[in-house]
């Protein structure tokens, strides 16, 4: 990849810049969601407009995501992280001095579209330092950040909005993203020689309208239901332009984003198994909280501190099983990691009016648990098989595999939800003789959004269980050797 990475010695210096430019960019990604409330009184926008701050955030890293493959093959790891850097601070100095909602919103996507490279970037510089040997425990240390800054970000923007104005949140995370901004640009001295490769310019628009589509068309389904035009109009688009963006891809002699590496079996076993976990597991993240502030009255700090152990959890578990991952292999963690969330997913679907804060607390960390067996093991045992020249490619598409099933799940399960606790409604109401009071139909709301919540969980086991017949299928994988690079066959 480049002169510094090349040698034996893994480049710790580099490593380190870019996995603190990495802690910055995923605690961004959950910062924000506890000032929502905030920004909706101060700059005077509804729900709808304001959920456009999480939604084109992660609009923009599917859209941008895709591309990665080809930057990081083009330019230097230097000159990707002090894009990447210098388009996270603008976003966030921005952000930070908006006083309308459009500034606002722009200062998110231009944040967004720097996170969008770090992510990839780093990943590929973890894969070409390490060896297969010992890339489980690397990665392991990789997952222990991108686990950790998730987990403390809504319990740290919860203290800081509660104490201080939202902008600080902005202003909290700019001089940080600045010093290490700095730090990079003196310390980062990788050289790459010059790559004889353009970019595909169609394949780019497909790519944004295609993945973008999906994103928007899903993400949107929960607040405007699958029957509008949007919704099922824009799904339409994105599909029909992903079929022809991969079609593009296979003709090219440098594609943008090679869809070859799915050749690899354990490469596609993987992505599989990664896609229908992610959908499943969204139910934890999106239904417990609703459950949490709704049915049992819980304050959103109080929810986000009973769901910090799990978070917590999962973070540091994230090193101990990347050794297991390099002594063991993938397919024993994998395994006994979704038969732990299959079950603590199953007794999610048991909730009731008098289920404790305790209660919760214990399954959501042993959830999260089970979690942290699964994702990282699963997806390196699947990045492994893919010889070098891959690496940029297979990150992205996990990184745009991980965005698409995010979206897909939070749609999917907060239709069933919906339509069963609507489906509840009417059974009870049919029941009540006369007209309902409004004491009654608060109580019916709240027992079939329960009823709803429930049934939700319940489909996320079925789901979690296709992952685990799935896991079974796992074989520890070893770089493949291209014998045929025209054609990306393996030997």
């Amino acid at each position: 990849m480049n002169q510094s990475i090349d040698n034996n010695r893994p480049p710790y210096l580099i490593l380190s810049i870019l996995m603190i430019g990495a802690f910055i960019s995923f605690l961004n990604s959950t910062f924000l969601n506890v000032a929502l409330p905030s920004i909706m009184k101060e700059l005077d926008v509804d729900t709808a407009t304001v959920q456009w701050l999480s939604t084109s955030y992660m609009l923009i890293n599917g859209i941008l995501i895709p591309t990665t493959a080809f930057l990081i093959q083009k330019f230097s790891v230097r000159r990707l992280f002090l894009v990447a850097m210098s388009l996270f601070t603008a976003g966030t100095i921005i952000a930070g001095f908006a006083g309308y909602f459009p500034i606002l919103l722009a200062g998110r996507m231009v944040q967004a579209s720097g996170s969008a490279i770090m992510m990839p970037l780093l990943m590929n510089v973890m894969l070409v330092s390490f060896p297969v040997a010992k890339r489980g425990s690397a990665m392991g240390i990789f997952g222990l950040i991108l686990m950790f800054a998730p987990a403390i970000g809504p319990t740290l923007s919860g203290w800081i909005v509660e104490h201080y104005d939202w902008r600080m949140l902005f202003h909290f995370i700019a001089p940080i993203a600045l010093i290490i901004l700095t730090i990079g640009f003196f310390l980062l001295k990788d050289k790459k020689d010059k790559v004889a490769m353009k970019l595909d310019l169609f394949s780019v628009v497909l790519s944004t309208i295609g993945f973008g589509g999906l994103l928007y068309g899903f993400s949107s389904a929960g607040t405007k239901g699958w029957s509008s035009p949007v919704v099922y109009g824009t799904i339409i688009i994105g599909a029909l332009s992903l079929v022809w963006f991969i079609l593009r891809q296979s003709k090219l002699e440098v594609p943008m984003l090679n869809f070859s590496v799915f050749k690899y079996p354990m490469f596609s076993l993987a992505s599989i198994i990664t896609v229908v976990l992610n959908m499943a597991l969204f139910s934890g993240f999106l239904l417990i909280p609703i459950y949490a502030q709704t049915i049992l009255g819980i304050s959103p700090m109080e929810t986000g501190l009973m769901m910090l152990p799990g978070a917590l959890l999962n973070a540091f578990m994230s090193p101990v099983t990347g050794k297991l991952f390099d002594k063991f292999g993938g397919r024993g963690l994998a395994i006994l990691g979704l038969a732990v969330v299959a079950a603590t997913t199953f007794s999610f679907s048991h909730l009731s009016f008098d289920t404790s804060y305790t209660t919760l607390m214990i399954l959501h960390a042993a959830r999260m648990f089970g979690m942290s067996m699964v994702m990282m093991p699963v997806s390196t045992n699947g990045l492994n098989q893919l010889p070098p020249q891959f690496y940029p490619h297979g990150t992205a598409m996990n990184n745009t595999l991980n965005q698409v099933s995010g979206a897909i799940g939070t749609a999917l399960l907060i239709t069933i939800m919906s339509t069963r606790e609507s489906s509840i409604a009417g059974q009870l109401t049919a029941e009540v003789a006369g007209q309902p009071t409004a004491e009654m139909q608060q109580q019916i709301m709240l027992e079939s959004m329960l009823g709803g919540i429930n049934f939700a969980f319940l489909v996320s086991t079925f789901i979690v269980i296709v992952a685990l017949i799935l896991a079974f299928f796992i074989k520890r994988s070893t770089p493949a050797i291209v014998t045929d690079p025209r054609n990306n066959r393996p030997e």
